[in-house]
């Protein structure tokens, strides 16, 4: 295009191109490590530098340094075919083809191959540009490969991607493919937009097209970032679980002390410097807080089951939470007979609806209990240790 980009243009740009590179730093090392993401990292990391040399800044840098727009337009469609042949080399890596790996390599390289030798052939010019009035820079021939390259790897992805996310049952990997395969899309329009201007000299659609390359390129950052927002998103969840959890946690493990695994601390140290993982804390908070309700069932007093069910139907709480507040309230009493050196009592059942069964079936009701445990209802119930009321 002719035309200077606006500043919101520009700002777009500056900011997609920044997601990117950050997306590259934060999975480098473990993408790296890993041959199925090797690819994807790579398709990235070129088209970060294919848009990083579109930005007008990264231009000015470069051009001080290669001395020549020319150097920069090659240079940044080099990039592009690069980034192509690393989608198709993640395609068939994901496909398990050896054969299919190395025609990709080979395609990758007779197409960088041909766009050097047509480039070269071509009449004196500098920048690599489709107008939509005149003949594009440096030739017809060029765009038509250097399209051509792009759409084939476009699409190709963009199947691969629909197909997997449809067939995995991890939602990680669900996520990742399917951000992966908008932002290919956006690729192919971008490319098909390119070719239409190029087959019929129009620029009609040229003015919006840095928009889509942007999007794609904020799509594919984001596709790259799946498994660290996944992994900060576990983390904050457990954080929340140990959070809410402590309060009714410390109280019981403070009357059934040999359940606890490590030490009861201070609130906030579990957060901000756990003596373990919060994925371990948090589930041992779960499995100590079951330990001690378990044990301190054996000190409830009879009939103290029936009374509390009788206020939480008196105060009216929520019926999806009635069975969390009625255990709140009966191990309210429990723990006060059992620090007060109350011997224990026959088993006054009552648990039925305790054990859900799975780990976070489990971990919710303790949630809730953890939440009736703290409100009006649970401490305004009548404990009365020492009174046997007819069930």
């Amino acid at each position: 295009m002719n035309s200077e980009p606006s500043n919101v243009l520009c700002w777009f740009d500056y900011i997609c191109v920044g997601c990117l590179w950050l997306a590259l730093a934060l999975r480098a090392s473990a993408a790296l490590r890993t041959p199925e993401q090797r690819g994807l990292w790579l398709a990235v990391a070129t088209a970060a530098v294919a848009m990083t040399l579109m930005l007008p800044a990264a231009t000015q840098l470069a051009l001080q340094a290669a001395g020549g727009v020319h150097t920069i337009a090659l240079a940044r469609n080099m990039s592009g075919v690069l980034s192509s042949g690393a989608v198709l080399y993640f395609v068939s890596e994901a496909a398990g083809d050896r054969r299919l790996r190395l025609g990709v390599c080979y395609v990758t390289s007779l197409a960088m191959v041909s766009l050097l030798i047509l480039d070269s052939l071509a009449p004196p010019h500098q920048e690599h540009a489709v107008t939509g009035h005149g003949a594009p820079t440096p030739s017809i021939a060029f765009w038509l490969v250097l399209v051509a390259d792009h759409l084939a790897a476009d699409i190709a992805c963009t199947w691969l991607c629909r197909q997997y996310s449809r067939r995995t049952a991890n939602p990680v990997l669900k996520a990742s493919l399917r951000m992966f395969g908008i932002g290919t899309a956006l690729s192919f329009l971008f490319w098909f937009c390119q070719l239409i201007s190029l087959l019929f000299h129009t620029d009609r659609l040229l003015p919006y097209l840095p928009y889509v390359m942007d999007l794609h390129g904020l799509l594919r950052a984001i596709a790259l970032l799946v498994p660290s927002l996944w992994a900060v998103q576990v983390a904050v969840a457990e954080i929340c679980t140990i959070w809410h959890l402590w309060p009714l946690w410390r109280d019981l493990v403070q009357a059934v002390p040999n359940v606890a695994f490590i030490t009861p601390r201070h609130r906030l140290l579990e957060i901000v410097w756990p003596q373990a993982p919060w994925r371990l804390l948090a589930y041992r908070k779960i499995i100590e807080t079951r330990d001690a309700i378990l044990v301190l069932n054996n000190y409830v007093a009879a009939g103290t089951w029936a009374r509390a069910r009788r206020h939480v139907a008196a105060v009216g709480v929520a019926h999806a939470k009635v069975d969390a507040t009625v255990l709140a309230c009966v191990m309210t009493g429990a723990r006060s007979a059992k620090l007060a050196g109350l011997p224990h009592q026959p088993s006054a059942g009552g648990l039925g609806n305790f054990d859900k069964g799975d780990l976070a079936s489990e971990k919710a009701f303790l949630l809730d209990m953890a939440r009736a445990y703290a409100s009006a209802p649970a401490r305004n119930f009548a404990i009365h240790p020492n009174t046997s009321d007819r069930k």
